[in-house]
């Protein structure tokens, strides 16, 4: 099977997502890159129950190169993230609390450091038809300088150089949307400013806060 490991990746990612209950039934899509080829989940599908055998590979074109189902309707989505942003995977839910805020949001504020992770304050897309170059092209736009993007009354999309990465980035987004509805419900959330969002950068240097350490 081509990009074997890749694609069960992708699959477990899925599975995961949707015990967390970010994904319903076949609403939202993942993908990781591996050179100029791409593993990614088929349209219609639950992503509760896929397999490595389910996951798509397609080329840059959007070609499928190996798998029997035809990949997620937002394909022009996906393959845009990759050709501008270089990405490694990037994945796309209708997780509730981002795709609450995404009705009545122009953008997320950074109401937390981690979202610095993010980009900051995360950006809100235009409302576009679903699965349509349209929508692609809206969500590029407001992703240049970020990692998340909400999508208006629509979801959430995230990026990064790894599905691990995405993955954990999209779990971030949907944190940092039900932090700002419950301090919302109390007053108007405060937001970090840039000065502090680059203090908080430097830090983050200093300390190589957020590595990872081998534990014996």
């Amino acid at each position: 099977m081509m990009l074997r490991s890749l694609r069960e990746q992708v699959a477990a990612q899925s599975r995961l997502l949707a015990a967390e209950g970010l994904v319903l039934g076949t609403a939202g899509n993942l993908s990781a890159r591996q050179g100029d080829l791409v593993a990614i989940t088929p349209t219609g599908a639950r992503l509760a129950d896929l397999r490595a055998e389910h996951i798509t590979v397609i080329d840059q074109r959007g070609e499928v190169v190996e798998g029997s189902l035809a990949p997620t309707s937002e394909l022009d989505l996906h393959l845009g993230i990759y050709r501008r942003f270089r990405a490694g995977a990037v994945v796309h839910t209708h997780a509730p609390m981002a795709t609450a805020l995404s009705l009545v949001l122009d953008e997320l504020p950074c109401v937390h450091y981690q979202l610095v992770e993010l980009g900051g304050t995360v950006p809100v897309a235009p409302y576009r038809t679903f699965g349509t170059p349209e929508l692609a092209d809206a969500v590029l736009d407001v992703l240049e300088g970020h990692t998340a993007a909400l999508m208006a009354n629509h979801g959430g999309i995230t990026h990064g150089a790894d599905l691990e990465t995405a993955t954990h980035r999209t779990l971030l987004l949907e944190w940092g949307c039900e932090l700002y509805w419950k301090a919302a419900q109390l007053a108007k959330p405060r937001a970090l400013d840039r000065a502090e969002r680059d203090d908080y950068d430097r830090q983050t240097a200093r300390l190589r806060y957020g590595s990872t350490q081998k534990i014996d």
